[in-house]
């Protein structure tokens, strides 16, 4: 029997440590947070996180192998892995400010464990953080181990995608463990494979030294960013020479040496980890006095702003140079499909700038709450204020009340319910003003269809 203890119950530590219990039935799992809403909340018939098949997952093992409570000391106690997954937000002040992690959350939580702990504890960090972070905690740690109490540090960075979280744990690329090159690190690393080759082929658990376990997760999130810019920066030249981005894309992805995936255009990508890791690669840049590397990383964040207000000067300057009084109905405020969240979402920026402008703004998402939209839309540096939100947004509950009434229509999420088969477009285009606008975001609709129907079409990468 193991006992494994996750500090921390967000979108990260939820879901990872549900599918370890959910897959090894002989393990107690306790997932442990301060925060007694969300706790609850895992404790509930309506989970905090929506991410598709979790609810089977966590409804299946919960209260069996599987347990959530605000009782941190004693899970630490009990538990022979502690995995680390809190919250690393990027910095608002101080030095890095709007660049380097702030990993105030990770210092707490490791300073905790060596105070709470009776009993040696390999300390797993699962949280994203920048290269060497596990030498901060590890300092922590030995301070406070005895010739009876040890503590060995891992490195297990995650790669889930939300809206595909649960396939990407059960069956992944890869999972990688990073450990000092010791020999109680590599006794310390075996542990953690044990568990992990339950149910993941032995060759797809990737072994490497700590270091190299840090980086390699911002290393391909930025990967994965520079190549979603890319296409977006390209999309740019095709809305001015009359070329199609689907169909560069397609012939650029048909290059074995390429491939086809994260190169579908669009306003702009968002969500928790991608600005952050790459503003976390060229805040290490910097400090390691690599301004050139650090201003290749950059540019990624760069274009995907720039791509965002390209988006969005487009629909002003498509509805006549001005959207005052307009309603523009916004479909889809979470950054992707198949998720609630909302983090970095292309939509809080087009929002922001149409409220300045003066817009009506009619926002409906079906997974994203009228508090979740409201507050990222308040949020100190977003540019917009309570009273004006109010007066500026409408949050509604379905696709046909936020179109009813509108100038025009905006994809911002790729939500498979928007997509032609399952919206109604012909009744859509009657109960909006003419002419009648669709500004669509994600390449998900059939522009065509939608002109014969009677719409003005602007899709992203495409210039009729």
């Amino acid at each position: 029997m193991v006992n494994i203890c996750c500090i921390g119950a967000g979108y990260v530590g939820g879901p990872s440590c549900a599918v370890i219990a959910y897959q090894c039935h002989d393990i107690n799992v306790t997932i442990v947070d301060l925060n007694q809403a969300r706790i609850d909340a895992w404790n509930s018939d309506n989970l905090p996180i929506y991410e598709p098949g979790l609810d089977e997952i966590v409804f299946a093992r919960r209260g069996k192998n599987l347990f959530f409570s605000t009782n941190v000391d004693q899970a630490i106690i009990d538990a022979d892995l502690i995995f680390v997954s809190v919250n690393t937000p990027t910095k608002k002040t101080g030095m890095g400010a709007g660049m380097a992690a702030d990993l105030a959350y990770i210092e707490t939580a490791t300073r905790r464990i060596a105070q709470v702990a009776t009993t040696s504890k390999i300390v797993i960090e699962k949280s994203t953080v920048p290269c060497r972070t596990a030498q901060s905690m590890r300092t922590i740690l030995e301070a406070n181990s005895s010739k009876d109490i040890r503590f060995d540090i891992l490195s297990n960075p995650e790669f889930l995608a939300e809206g595909t979280a649960v396939n990407d744990l059960t069956n992944p690329d890869r999972v990688l463990i990073g450990c000092l090159q010791t020999p109680e690190g590599f006794a310390a690393q075996q542990k953690l494979v044990d568990v992990y080759t339950r149910w993941i082929p032995q060759e797809r658990v990737i072994t490497m030294n700590l270091w190299s376990s840090e980086l390699s997760k911002l290393a391909a999130n930025a990967l994965l960013a520079q190549r979603i810019s890319s296409i977006n920066a390209l999309s740019a030249i095709c809305e001015a020479t009359g070329a199609d981005v689907d169909e560069v894309a397609y012939a650029c992805g048909t290059d074995s040496r390429i491939g086809p995936k994260f190169l579908k255009a669009s306003v702009g990508f968002g969500g928790s980890c991608f600005q952050k890791d790459i503003l976390n690669l060229v805040y290490l840049s910097e400090q390691l006095y690599l301004p050139e590397v650090a201003a290749y990383w950059k540019s990624v964040v760069t274009m995907n702003e720039y791509q965002k207000m390209r988006f969005t000067h487009r629909i002003v300057r498509t509805l006549f140079n001005t959207v005052t009084n307009k309603r523009i109905a916004l479909l889809g405020f979470a950054f992707k499909k198949d998720t609630g969240d909302t983090r970095e979402s292309a939509a809080i920026t087009l929002c922001s700038y149409l409220i300045q402008e003066h817009a009506r703004i009619a926002i409906y998402d079906p997974k994203v709450s009228a508090k979740q939209i409201k507050m990222d839309l308040t949020e100190p540096g977003v540019g917009t204020n309570e009273a004006e939100v109010n007066k500026h947004v409408q949050i509604c509950e379905s696709a046909y009340e936020a179109c009813a009434g509108a100038d025009a229509l905006v994809i911002c999420t790729e939500w498979d319910e928007f997509k032609m088969n399952q919206l109604d477009y012909q009744k859509i285009f009657n109960s909006m003003q003419k002419p009648a606008f669709i500004f669509d975001g994600r390449l998900i609709l059939d522009a065509p269809k939608l002109r014969d129907i009677g719409f003005r079409v602007e899709t992203i990468g495409k210039s009729i």
